[in-house]
């Protein structure tokens, strides 16, 4: 997978189907599973319900970390500066991340939002503030 991610382009929905149906199946025995960063196209939101509605299981929670483009560069400028990752260093491949989650992963969310409730919120502040909201909006 990081011959894709370090060229800044998705990972292809096939494989992503069938990492996500061993992740499934290899919790099957776990109250619940959470996703980071999947689905992010409109055939994996597709995959996704079909490997959820086959299996029997239910989506519990839905949650979208919005951040700004101006924010998320900043991150990943930080990021690099103790990253090991060749592509965490380019900022062009930080761009096409924008530019295909602008073009992928956006009409992904609206979507899903059609068939799913899901919860927006802000996404800027600390990794342990942002870490806390995630942990209070799963618990309630």
């Amino acid at each position: 997978m990081s011959k894709y991610e370090e060229k800044g382009d998705l990972v292809p929905d096939h494989i992503m189907k069938n990492l996500f149906a061993n992740i499934l199946d290899e919790n099957s025995d776990k109250n619940g599973v959470i996703l980071d960063g999947y689905p992010r196209t409109i055939t994996q939101v597709d995959d996704l319900l079909e490997l959820v509605n086959e299996r029997s299981l239910k989506i519990g929670k839905v949650i979208n970390i919005e951040v700004n483009q101006v924010e998320l560069l900043k991150r990943a400028e930080k990021r690099a500066e103790t990253s090991d990752r060749k592509d965490d260093k380019d900022k062009r491949i930080h761009l096409k991340r924008i530019r295909v989650f602008e073009s992928e992963t956006k009409p992904a969310i609206s979507y899903m939002k059609t068939m799913l409730k899901i919860e927006d919120f802000n996404g800027l502040g600390t990794v342990e503030e942002i870490t806390n909201k995630i942990k209070a909006r799963i618990i309630n």
